[in-house]
């Protein structure tokens, strides 16, 4: 397996996006295939697993405790804080709330230890910035669970390159995790090079598209009501339309290189800069064997030129996220 270095850890090169397994595109699967898509990803060599205290409100985390527990040594653990259930109007229902106040942080941190069922949380991420609370302060706290033994390091999530460079003052920032893929450049106005040049990590989820760049055909009219797709502006109407008419000569390319559709995404992001860590994720055995043998593609400059002509900012069609995603995440835009 290929490594790349992630802040003091040197993990796989293609590492696992774990919140497919628990939500985010339709039905969750039972936890009998979780288990084996975790299971089989550790036998061929991953070595980064991502989850989120978010993730089907604590669900993740706890499978992959109980299914990854004996294994613990093999792999780097990373999770996410600072965006939560809250059960916020005391009827049961959990609804996503974002809270980056330093206590918060903590109780977040000492959940997910007790349904991780570990003593130590190797990557820990502010899942997405709280714009009421200084970025120094949740850092900050981050920084006092370090000294305490309860993680390792300390990561951001969907922030911008201003904010990376004030959290990185107060505590050394390992890694920077973002959507990144052929049709979301977002990182690229500034966040990269902000990562190349504090020694930071990037970590690329969704690098193929929310399955766009997956090869098997979508069809959004379809997708379950609980499929986050739903409210993407790029699966809806003439959006989608217009991002479909790209996806026959993005195939053909992959049928030129010899390589599937998601290779194809995969080797992209891999060949863009040494910093950059693709972690897609999957509900199907197949479909991880699939993405894992991009590290054996290699595209000539030629496809890479091309590639970049096909699917850019100014080719895809609509944003990536509605309204309140895109006020949440505070990634630069276009």
């Amino acid at each position: 397996m290929q490594t790349r270095q992630l802040g003091p850890f040197s993990v796989s090169a293609i590492g696992l996006g774990c919140m497919n397994l628990s939500q985010g595109y339709g039905a969750p699967i039972t936890d009998q295939q979780g288990e084996r898509v975790l299971l089989q990803a550790l036998d061929a060599g991953v070595t980064l697993f991502d989850t989120a205290s978010l993730y089907g409100f604590g669900a993740n985390e706890s499978l992959i405790g109980r299914v990854l527990k004996t294994h613990r040594q093999r792999f780097t653990l990373a999770s996410k804080c600072g965006m939560t259930g809250v059960d916020v109007n005391g009827d049961g229902k959990l609804v996503r709330v974002i809270d980056g106040r330093p206590d918060t942080l903590r109780r977040t941190c000492e959940a997910s230890l007790r349904r991780l069922q570990t003593d130590v949380i190797d990557l820990y991420y502010i899942h997405r910035l709280d714009k009421t609370v200084p970025i120094e302060d949740s850092v900050g706290a981050l920084s006092d669970l370090v000294r305490k033994g309860y993680i390792r390091a300390i990561g951001l999530s969907e922030m911008s390159a201003a904010t990376l460079r004030r959290a990185h003052a107060v505590h050394p920032i390992a890694a920077m995790q973002t959507e990144y893929s052929l049709w979301t450049r977002n990182p690229e106005i500034a966040v990269l090079q902000a990562c190349k040049e504090l020694g930071v990590a990037f970590v690329a989820f969704s690098p193929v598209g929310r399955g766009f760049l997956a090869g098997e055909p979508l069809q959004p009219e379809s997708f379950e009501a609980n499929d986050l797709r739903r409210s993407m502006p790029r699966f809806e109407g003439s959006n989608w339309e217009a991002n479909a008419r790209l996806l026959p000569a993005y195939r053909r390319l992959a049928d030129e290189v010899g390589c599937s559709p998601a290779q194809l995404a995969l080797a992209w992001l891999l060949q863009r800069a040494e910093h950059i860590i693709p972690i897609p994720g999957t509900t199907r055995v197949d479909h991880l064997q699939d993405n894992l043998g991009a590290l054996d593609v290699t595209l000539s400059a030629d496809v890479l030129v091309k590639l970049d002509a096909l699917i850019n900012q100014h080719t895809v069609a609509g944003s990536r996220y509605n309204a309140q995603g895109n006020l949440d995440a505070q990634t630069e835009q276009f």
